[in-house]
């Protein structure tokens, strides 16, 4: 999502934050569950289960889908500022860890981009 925000051509800005990204069918399961589930009258506070570089991910995701970008990592993207920097993004503690880890997606990804070739 990031590199399409800040897309400009055949580069995209990208900043070096740390996060902890969640796979789109965990959140659908965790969403089912609570739906079904007696209800808790909080919020749930879902991550993924290990922390990840976006610029790192970025370049990973477009590799997988065979998608030629160059990424430059900056805090001039307009997405994030320093104040991101650090483990500020990153779940708490109390945190539900979801299963799906961004190499299992990734690998999603590029079963995906082959496919569709």
């Amino acid at each position: 999502m990031v590199v399409d925000w800040t897309r400009q051509g055949n580069v995209a800005t990208v900043p070096p934050i740390l996060v902890q990204p969640v796979a789109a069918s965990d959140v659908g399961a965790v969403l089912a569950e609570i739906a079904a589930g007696d209800p808790r009258g909080r919020a749930i506070d879902l991550a993924g289960p290990e922390p990840q570089d976006l610029v790192d991910m970025a370049r990973r995701t477009l590799e997988a889908r065979g998608e030629p970008l160059r990424l430059i990592p900056s805090w001039r993207s307009g997405v994030f500022g320093e104040e991101a920097a650090g483990e500020k993004l990153l779940p708490g503690p109390e945190a539900r860890l979801a299963p799906t880890t961004f190499d299992t997606w990734l690998t999603t990804q590029s079963a995906t981009a082959r496919s569709r070739s």
